[in-house]
């Protein structure tokens, strides 16, 4: 996979991924479904996920916006399965399920709509990104009154949008906070900056770079740098 093909599928729900790759791959239909490749995948990527590590600076923030009772939540195109194998599994890094346990409850998933476990219910599809659904409905989950429309929305709503900050390493998910009306930082793998890099949003290399200062957050108790 190339990372012009990894750019646009990184975030969206599985199988939508999965389509439009197919899509961007002429022939390959002809060699394996979509089915067979994502049972073998997920096969695979059953064995890697509890070894994901967190992102360098990611414990400190999280810890850091606990401490300070900053609401927070997760909202990810991951679908529930996949997302607990990565969290919470018994070979899962102590430190990484600390960390994700922070969040509680708070968690927002690919395919939570489609179990009926959405804050929105079943009567309200939540689309993947970068639709801006699911960074609307991780911010019901904080207890945030954003409305539920991508537009037609009141003043107020629009305020409360205004006031998220979305942390996203893939394209879609900053245009879907962005779409949410919400200050978006994009911490990208340099590959995907050499694809798109004219995303009008910040972008920092790395989250040991993020000062909460900066966007109206409790600063660290030390230099962040310095740590």
């Amino acid at each position: 996979m190339t990372w012009e093909i990894k750019s646009q599928v990184m975030g969206k729900p599985e199988r939508v991924g999965a389509e439009l790759m197919w899509g961007l791959l002429s022939g390959i239909e002809n060699e394996l479904s979509i089915d067979d490749y994502l049972a073998e995948r997920r096969r695979l990527q059953d064995l890697e996920w509890p070894l994901t590590r967190l992102m360098p600076g990611a414990a400190k923030l999280v810890r850091h916006l606990h401490k300070h009772n900053i609401p927070m939540a997760i909202a990810t195109g991951s679908v529930r399965r996949n997302f607990d194998l990565k969290t919470h599994h018994e070979k899962c890094d102590p430190e990484k399920v600390e960390i994700f346990r922070l969040f509680g409850d708070k968690i927002m998933c690919g395919d939570d709509s489609e179990h009926g476990k959405a804050v929105w219910g079943t009567e309200k599809v939540v689309r993947g990104k970068p639709f801006p659904d699911i960074f609307l409905c991780a911010a019901e989950l904080i207890g945030r009154n954003v409305g539920r429309e991508e537009h037609d929305i009141s003043e107020q709503e629009k305020l409360e949008r205004s006031k998220g900050l979305v942390f996203e390493d893939g394209i879609p998910g900053v245009l879907a906070g962005k779409a949410a009306g919400m200050q978006v930082v994009w911490v990208p793998d340099p590959n995907l900056l050499a694809v798109d890099s004219s995303l009008d949003v910040t972008k920092l290399s790395s989250l040991e770079q993020f000062r909460p200062e900066e966007w109206g957050l409790p600063a660290y108790d030390s230099d962040p740098k310095a740590s």
